[in-house]
C-alpha cells in the first residue's frame, strides 16, 4: 500500500447545472444509511473512494460556487498515475454521483404550482439527487439487503469491499473502493459464500457480477426506459421494488416512480392529506403531474426523514 506522500494528485473544477446546494448533498448523505461511513464529509466537503479499473482513487470535493452560479472543486488522489481517459471516466463518475447534469428548474415550475408541496421546493432548494456510486454497487446491495435489517446489510457489504475491494491511504486515513465487477466475476461461491453466509444471495450475486460485467452502463443510464427495467428486472434476484430502485438510486432514472410504493404514499399522506392514505388512483394523479419528475417529488417528499434520522434538518 502506498503512503499519502507517494500519491498523485490533480485537479480540477466541476460546474454543475444550477440551482445546486452542496451543503444539502452533504446532508442528505450524513442520513443515507446504506453508505454511512463510507466517505468523509465535512461541513463543506466530501472526499470518497471509487475502484477505477483494480485500483482506487479517491476524490475530494468542496464548493467554491454559491447555489445559484455553482462549483465545485475536485481533487483527485491515485497510487498510479491516471491516464486521460481515466481522468475523463472520473469526472463523469463524480458528476454522475451527484447528478450534477440534472435541470431541476422545470420540476420546480411544477412544483410551486402545487400549494400542498410547494414548501418542500424551497425547504429543499438545490438539491440534486446524490446515488450510489456505481450501478453495480447497488444491485449488490439490493441483494444484500433482502429479508434482514440495513445495518446487518452493511456489515456484510462492507466485508465485501474489505475482501475484494481497493484501499487507498490520503493523510487523513484510508477510502476503500466497492469492488467491480471483473473482480468480483474472478471469486469463486465458495469465498462469497464465506462472507454472505447466504447461499440464495451467492446465486443472486452471481447473476447481479454476470449482468454487469456484461453490460454497458451507458445503455442502462440513457437507454430506452422500458428496455432497461426490463434488463434489469430479468437478472435473478432482482424484484421489481428492487428495480425500481437500482433504476433511481443507481442510474438516476426518474421519469417513473411506482404509486404502490408504500413508503412514498406515506410521505404524500403527510404532505398533502393530513395522514392519511391517498388512494393508489390519487397516487397516479400526482405522479402524472410531475412527468419526467417524478423521481425528484418523491425524493423530496422522503428527504425529510433521512435528514431527521442523523439531525440533519434543512
Amino acid at each position: 500500500m502506498s503512503t499519502s506522500t507517494d500519491l498523485n494528485v490533480l485537479s480540477g473544477a466541476l460546474k454543475p447545472c444550477p440551482p445546486f446546494d452542496f451543503f444539502k448533498t452533504l446532508g442528505f448523505l450524513n442520513g443515507f444509511g446504506p453508505t454511512v461511513g463510507e466517505q468523509a464529509l465535512a461541513p463543506d466537503s466530501l472526499t470518497k473512494a471509487v475502484t477505477l479499473n483494480g485500483h482506487a482513487v479517491a476524490f475530494e470535493l468542496h464548493s467554491t460556487g454559491t447555489i445559484e452560479e455553482p462549483e465545485l472543486a475536485y481533487t483527485l488522489y491515485s497510487e498510479q498515475p491516471l491516464s486521460e481517459a481515466e481522468c475523463a471516466t472520473m469526472t463523469d463518475r463524480m458528476r454522475f454521483f451527484l447528478s450534477l447534469d440534472d435541470d431541476l428548474r422545470p420540476f420546480y415550475e411544477i412544483g410551486r404550482e402545487d400549494d400542498a408541496f410547494a414548501p418542500m421546493v424551497e425547504r429543499f432548494y438545490g438539491l440534486h439527487q446524490p446515488k450510489f456510486l456505481t450501478p453495480f454497487e447497488i444491485a449488490c446491495w439490493a441483494i444484500l439487503g433482502q429479508r434482514i435489517p440495513w445495518r446487518v446489510a452493511h456489515k456484510i457489504k462492507m466485508a465485501m469491499v474489505e475482501r475484494w475491494g481497493s484501499t487507498i491511504t490520503l493523510p487523513e486515513g484510508s477510502y476503500w473502493g466497492f469492488p467491480e465487477p471483473a473482480q468480483m466475476a474472478a471469486v469463486d461461491n465458495a469465498e462469497l459464500a464465506s462472507v454472505v453466509r447466504n447461499e440464495r444471495k451467492v446465486e443472486y450475486l452471481r447473476a447481479v457480477i454476470q449482468f454487469f460485467n456484461e453490460v454497458d452502463e451507458q445503455f442502462l443510464r440513457y437507454g430506452d426506459y422500458d428496455e432497461v427495467a426490463a434488463a434489469i428486472r430479468g437478472v435473478r434476484g432482482i424484484g421489481e421494488w428492487s428495480a425500481h430502485f437500482i433504476m433511481v438510486r443507481g442510474l438516476g432514472r426518474m421519469e417513473r416512480v411506482p404509486a404502490v410504493d408504500q413508503e412514498l404514499a406515506k410521505a404524500a399522506a403527510r404532505i398533502y392529506n393530513q395522514g392519511q392514505m391517498l388512494a393508489p388512483s390519487e397516487m397516479q394523479v400526482l405522479l402524472d403531474r410531475y412527468g419526467e419528475y417524478q423521481g425528484y417529488w418523491a425524493l423530496y417528499l422522503r428527504a425529510p426523514q433521512t435528514l431527521e434520522n442523523h439531525g440533519m434538518m434543512v
